[in-house]
């Protein structure tokens, strides 16, 4: 890979050391707990306590708080941090080529979505810290040549935006793209930069970063071809699934697809959808 400019230093910063602090009760993290379910629509398992205490945990500190219902209470009157605990409890994991043979089923089929004159538009819903999104564009770069396409990555947390947008990331990660796509599409750190690669700005552009509750009304996005929605129903109640895909399948166009991930199903969330391969499921012309 070619060699690429120096980094911002801030995005590369090493990540901060665990804080140890108060215990999360149970009555406090179901404060937590129903929070996050009326904002962002996600339901966070008991199992999940400790999880929650760890994240939250650097917030009591900075904020030299003694409790974590002390921290609750101070989300009630600051909004800015209310979306920083937002953003640290529904960030999810996420890797480049997840569940490859979605972007083998995008690789054959894009072609044949791509209409003269319209260009060809995906919507990564989901998209946290960014791997999904430069997939998608590393894959269509690689089957539509010059044709038009571009690529809308959302997520509800500003936090994996900002890191999304940076197109910047630790070359451990590089194992997870196929060789020829690291190649053709991501540049390589030297210098101050060397254990780090960008992913090539003439791929990255294409990408547009929008904060997007699924939970709410959605903004006017348009339409799109493809839609992929993986990995994000499992947190869901059965109610919030369904409402979340009827909005997202308004933004679909007829014959377009919308992708889930490989252990979650549509069966009984949406009807009239047409499975086209695993997890892959097609509206009706």
């Amino acid at each position: 890979m070619p060699a690429m400019p120096s980094p911002n230093p801030a995005l590369c910063a090493p990540p901060v050391a665990p804080v140890r602090g108060p215990t999360l009760r149970p009555e406090e993290f179901t404060l937590f707990q129903q929070l996050v379910h009326e904002l962002a629509g996600i339901w966070i398992a008991p199992a999940k306590r400790a999880m929650v205490e760890g994240r939250l945990a650097r917030r009591l500190h900075d904020h030299r708080l003694e409790s974590f219902g002390a921290y609750f209470r101070l989300l009630s009157g600051n909004m800015a941090e209310r979306q920083t605990a937002i953003d640290l409890l529904t960030t999810n994991e996420t890797h480049f080529f997840r569940e490859p043979k979605h972007f083998d089923f995008l690789h054959s089929t894009a072609p044949a979505l791509r209409l003269p004159g319209r260009t060809l538009r995906v919507w990564s819903a989901a998209c946290s810290s960014g791997q999904e999104p430069y997939t998608v564009a590393m894959v269509l770069s690689q089957v539509l040549a010059d044709a038009p396409w571009e690529v809308l990555a959302s997520d509800l947390s500003l936090r994996v935006l900002e890191r999304a947008r940076s197109a910047l990331y630790d070359m451990s990660l590089a194992k997870e793209i196929p060789e020829d796509y690291l190649r053709a599409y991501c540049l390589r750190g030297v210098g101050e930069a060397a254990g780090r690669f960008l992913i090539a700005p003439a791929v990255a552009r294409k990408v547009s970063f929008a904060q997007i509750n699924l939970n709410e009304p959605l903004p006017d996005v348009g339409e799109f071809d493809v839609i992929l929605l993986r990995n994000v129903l499992i947190y869901f109640q059965p109610e919030t699934k369904q409402a979340v895909v009827q909005r997202l399948l308004r933004a679909l166009r007829p014959g377009g697809y919308l992708l889930v991930g490989h252990s979650e199903s549509l069966h009984g969330v949406a009807s009239g959808l047409t499975m086209a391969a695993p997890a892959v499921y097609r509206k009706p012309s």
